[in-house]
């Protein structure tokens, strides 16, 4: 069967693409397009418009219609391309990682708030990032604070290579170390910031997922047991376990989990060490507990 992307310039297929992705439905197809086209030219937003007018090579073309088929067929741009952003920051992605999402800022932004109204952003900070995967809050935290070290944990090995690579690929590797446990269980010593953005979607919610989160990340990145809490039953105990005295864990939770998750960090001894932070849809997203001083 002819490649419907053979034989046309660069600019043609884009549009084509296009086109494409909006009869099936895709909500960002133009967007997603020009992602695509870059992509498999290797090329950024720049070279892909000085590139309009050349053909396609065949490869190419090739190429371009398997990121096209697999688009249509739900899979995410970012799983396409292994590439994604994050707090301005281009990251890697694996199977074992979670694609980064907007969501998750709002820890970075929960930790570097606290951090500013306390002028501590200069400081020999110590950072714990629980369940790293791609290194995505950690790397963007050090991106932000000059003097700070953090430690990654991961339990699988491909999420712990990926991040490993990303501190590589950003200069950040001389002040992050990742390492192979659940959640906090191999780490010791006093810290001062804990973040995570857990599992916590309930086990029998899963199944209604968008096909882009179901089929494509990582099941058990996602799969908060019954109730969506079980991550949250391990990680607080641990916070209380290893922050120094005026530390402070930051936690991603899912709708509506905020309160419930706040109850449990003042049943550990935590105090919120401010209001929850909400996402760009309103939700409240990040949540905070202190330990006493």
């Amino acid at each position: 069967m002819p490649n419907p992307l053979g034989s046309q310039t660069v600019e043609t297929a884009r549009r084509a693409l296009a086109a494409r992705f909006r009869h099936a439905g895709v909500a960002s197809a133009e967007l997603d397009a020009r992602i695509l086209v870059g992509s498999a030219l290797g090329l950024d937003l720049t070279g892909v418009i000085a590139a309009a007018p050349r053909l396609l090579t065949e490869d190419e073309a090739c190429r371009l219609e398997n990121f096209a088929q697999r688009r249509i067929a739900g899979e995410p741009v970012a799983r396409i391309t292994g590439l994604k952003e994050f707090w301005g920051l281009p990251l890697r992605l694996a199977p074992a990682t979670l694609v980064p999402r907007p969501d998750t800022e709002t820890v970075v932004e929960a930790a570097l708030d606290i951090l500013h109204a306390e002028s501590r952003c200069a400081a020999p900070l110590r950072i714990a990032d629980l369940g790293t995967g791609s290194g995505a809050i950690l790397l963007a935290l050090l991106s932000e604070l000059p003097n700070a070290f953090g430690a990654g944990t991961d339990i699988s090995a491909a999420a712990l290579r990926t991040a490993r690579g990303n501190a590589r690929q950003l200069g950040l590797a001389a002040r992050a170390a990742f390492v192979a446990c659940d959640y906090a269980a191999a780490l010791s010593g006093a810290l001062d910031v804990m973040v995570s953005n857990p599992p916590y979607i309930r086990s029998a919610d899963i199944a209604a997922l968008d096909v882009e989160v179901r089929d494509h990340d990582p099941r058990r990145a996602l799969d908060g047991g019954a109730d969506g809490l079980n991550a949250y039953r391990l990680i607080i105990p641990e916070a209380v376990r290893l922050l120094a005295p005026g530390g402070v864990l930051i936690v991603e939770v899912g709708c509506g989990q905020h309160g419930d998750v706040q109850e449990l960090m003042a049943a550990a001894g935590l105090t919120a060490a401010g209001p929850a932070k909400t996402d760009l849809a309103g939700i409240r997203r990040a949540v905070t507990g202190r330990l006493s001083s």
